[in-house]
């Protein structure tokens, strides 16, 4: 967004007038080109981008656990080994990608800010339900692009510090937002994660088994699903994982991940009769 056309250094009247809380509004008011809905494509084909994959999530005794595999794929080709897919979307909720990956990635930091934004200009945190439904908004402004190939399939989920629990949402591409109970998946491989998930989750699990059960989901859906990298031995690459809970949110760090893929290598190479699976 320009300076002032009088040259004088001050920021335009659109930044010193009140207006609203929300910056997606601010921005489509005045500079809506800026915003992925106000750009309009070329007619042809749309080209082979990298595509984020298989994303999990699931409560627990006091939070959310959000986990991602590593891979995008572009076609039939891995275009990388290490993309990340979950991320903090403020202090106490988290946001996890599948679909066109470049745009699922301006789709995250558009809502990063957009809930910062809110927080500055209204003094408090939005709700969960609020962030949902805003997050929802942002999907259905950009059904154009779908429509071209181009969809954007989020994960979200957090801690409700009005109910004091994990909640967890996913969203279609027109824009409908649905509150998951227990977990979810979403992505290439979400049919067998979900699959995973369904066998191995419980009421009352902790953190700690929240983490090694998504960590398992993933492992599970790389196994029936190409677009889905399990756990990397060899180059030291592991799932983001991430928990959400009254203390925020925290990432799971990779030597923690590592010593819990091990443990599901071990689970898996082993059923309850000793026979290998």
């Amino acid at each position: 967004m320009s300076r002032s056309a009088g040259g004088d250094g001050r920021l335009p009247a659109a930044f010193t007038t009140p207006g609203t809380s929300s910056f997606l509004d601010f921005l489509a008011q005045h500079e809506p080109s800026l915003l992925p809905t106000g750009r309009a494509l070329p007619p042809g084909d749309v080209p082979a981008a990298p595509h984020a994959t298989t994303i999990v999530a699931l409560t627990f005794d006091g939070g959310l656990v959000m986990a991602g595999d590593r891979r995008a794929t572009a076609g039939s080709m891995i275009a990388s080994r290490h993309i990340e897919k979950v991320f903090p979307a403020d202090d106490y909720s988290a946001v996890g990608i599948a679909g066109t990956a470049g745009l699922a990635l301006e789709l995250v930091r558009l809502f990063q800010l957009e809930l910062e934004h809110y927080e500055k200009i209204e003094g408090t945190l939005l709700s969960l339900d609020g962030k949902a439904n805003r997050l929802a908004t942002m999907i259905r402004g950009s059904l154009a692009l779908a429509m071209q190939g181009l969809a954007v399939v989020p994960l979200f989920g957090g801690f409700d510090l009005d109910r004091g629990t994990g909640r967890l949402f996913s969203f279609d591409v027109t824009g409908g937002r649905y509150e998951e109970t227990d977990f979810h998946a979403v992505g290439s491989g979400s049919v067998f994660a979900r699959g995973s998930l369904k066998k191995l989750w419980w009421p009352g699990m902790n953190a700690s088994d929240a983490v090694r059960t998504a960590v398992h989901a993933l492992v599970d859906a790389a196994d029936d699903d190409a677009a889905t990298g399990g756990p990397d031995t060899v180059r030291r690459i592991w799932p983001v994982v991430a928990t959400v809970t009254a203390d925020g949110y925290r990432r799971v760090d990779d030597a923690a991940l590592a010593a819990v893929a091990a443990e599901v290598e071990a689970l898996r190479r082993t059923s309850e009769g000793g026979e290998q699976r």
